[in-house]
């Protein structure tokens, strides 16, 4: 059971350093302002001045 507690925290700490890798790369590349862009758009076309 333990050997498999380990193995279990293991690839929860590999998925979270990846996870905050592609965060990192995402803000790196200015990923952010493609999502607010199109945040922005979407709401404009719910309020229908879009």
């Amino acid at each position: 059971m333990d050997g498999s507690k380990k193995k279990l925290n293991v690839l929860r700490a590999l998925i979270l350093i990846i996870a905050l890798a592609l965060v990192g790369l995402g803000l790196f590349s200015n990923g952010y302002n493609d999502v607010k862009n199109k945040a922005i758009r979407i709401c404009y076309e719910c309020m229908g001045i879009g």
